[in-house]
């Protein structure tokens, strides 16, 4: 286009005759509009990148299912609730979104329900391991300690996937960087069971958390921290005004519970198995921190020392303690601690540790957790079940036979029940900081829908659980179906 001559000095803009022909895309205006799109369509583009990454992970059918809201029914089935009572006939389910809305009679019928027939066999609870390490659990711990952080997550979230698919539908993590994971399960990006944070363990130094080198001694005030405490899988407070600040950080973060190191232990490299770990005035700043938070402190603890120092302390819960004695445990019922205990035996189920000083004291803990079991029922101790499997990503297909082989210990279905209404009720000490408020590991009005149909009978034994591929037909997590062989 060309102008008369001098039209451009009459023009209103008086830019002179190159601006005023400029394109208006020049603008500020203009640029910052550009530059919000193209923000937007970054953003657009990482998030499709993500979910294609993430998309492996994603469990089949879940779509489908989570797109019709009508309440489903199942029908013929036999119910264990989650209480350790026998099993119940002539009842149903029957789910509407997340919950379980209702136990009807067998004859009852639902309009506009789907149905579906569970064809006689067992329904019951989702399983809860009290005692998981999310991000640990997968990988050896030479790749947990070099490995990118980036990689362990993906590990973790395969695994996760695989927990799911094992019947595990909830699970307190005991210790490590979860609250990632656990926010892209809740969200829906990956599959996997629900997560109890508890962040980063809090250790003493040279105590059960503290993995540094010989040659990283001594710390000088302000140093940076270890490779460990960057990664969120233990953090070392000494005194109680460090001990106040990283309890306080985990919270932060979003812990449900916090986990301080009370004791020595098998996995750690220098700290002996004997030795008791934070004074009773650092546990007591823990305690209050959480306590403040209307949550609790769970402390790894093997000795009757440190338990009774841990409860004193205010502990609500001692993770292991398998070398207890009687006056210790009768402690414990006295002041309504919890126990959670793992099978610790010493089979092909156990952690494997090369050298042989953690061999003997894995051998130690092994006969204190016969004791243990046994004291337990004896006093009547609030018992949860975990595994606590580290480091052994070929032994985390087996978390069902380390519920089933206790048997040796509890009847089945008082077992059944630890490992899903009692840990349940574990789980709901974390109060206000309980990120899915309501009733887990029970199949009763107003409950979590997390369910399992499975081939099995918990009256006789629950070998069903050792072989979940085979035996676990549908497995349900808050209403959605992960799984449907039926």
């Amino acid at each position: 286009m060309t102008f008369p001559a001098g039209s451009a000095s009459s023009l209103p803009w008086r830019l002179g005759p190159i601006r005023a022909l400029a394109c208006p895309c020049s603008s500020a205006m203009c640029q910052r509009l550009h530059h919000r799109v193209s923000e937007d369509l970054s953003r657009r583009r990482f998030l499709g990148g993500m979910a294609a990454m993430l998309a492996p992970f994603a469990l089949p059918g879940t779509a489908a299912a989570a797109s019709d809201d009508r309440p489903l029914l199942l029908t013929n089935l036999r119910l264990f609730d989650g209480t350790g009572k026998p099993v119940r006939h002539g009842v149903q389910v029957l789910v509407q979104g997340q919950r379980i809305a209702d136990l009807l009679p067998a004859a009852a019928t639902v309009e506009g329900a789907r149905v579906l027939d569970c064809q006689g066999k067992l329904v019951m609870p989702g399983l809860i391991d009290v005692h998981w390490h999310t991000m640990l659990a997968g990988v050896s711990q030479m790749v947990a300690m070099t490995a990118d952080l980036g990689y362990l997550y993906l590990v973790a979230a395969q695994e996760a996937q695989r927990t799911l698919l094992r019947g595990f539908t909830s699970v307190r993590d005991a210790g490590g960087p979860a609250f990632a994971l656990q926010r892209a399960i809740d969200e829906g990006l990956v599959a996997g069971p629900r997560i109890f944070p508890s962040g980063a363990m809090i250790s003493q130094t040279s105590g059960h958390g503290d993995f540094r080198l010989r040659s990283d001694l001594p710390r000088a005030d302000g140093a940076p921290m270890s490779l460990v405490e960057n990664t969120g899988v233990a953090m070392i407070a000494d005194g109680e005004a460090q001990v106040l600040r990283r309890v306080r950080e985990q919270l932060m973060l979003g812990a449900t519970q916090i986990k301080m190191l009370a004791g020595g232990g098998v996995a750690s490299q220098y700290d002996p198995l004997d030795s008791t770990q934070f004074t009773e005035r650092e546990l007591r700043a823990g305690v209050e921190a959480a306590s403040d938070w209307n949550t609790y402190v769970m402390a790894h603890v093997y000795t009757s020392k440190g338990i009774q120092r841990a409860i004193r302390a205010g502990v609500k819960c001692i993770e292991h303690g398998q070398l207890a004695d009687e006056a210790t445990v009768r402690m414990m019922r006295d002041e309504g601690v919890w126990w959670s205990l793992q099978p610790f035996l010493q089979d092909e189920d156990s952690n494997p540790y090369p050298d042989p000083a953690r061999r003997a004291s894995q051998k130690q803990v092994a006969e204190g957790t016969v004791n243990a079991y046994a004291m337990a029922q004896k006093y009547s101790v609030h018992t949860g079940w975990g595994t606590n499997i580290l480091f052994n990503p070929k032994n985390t297909a087996g978390q069902g036979r380390h519920l089933a082989k206790l048997t040796r210990f509890y009847d089945p279905l008082t077992l059944l029940g630890q490992a899903t209404g009692t840990n349940g009720a574990l789980l709901a000490l974390s109060g206000e900081r309980n990120p899915y408020p309501g009733m887990l590991g029970r199949i009763a009005q107003g409950a979590w829908a997390d369910l399992l149909v499975a081939d099995g009978d918990p009256a006789v034994n629950l070998d069903f659980l050792a072989d979940p591929g085979q035996h676990l037909r549908v497995i349900m997590k808050g209403g959605q179906i992960h799984k449907n062989t039926l």
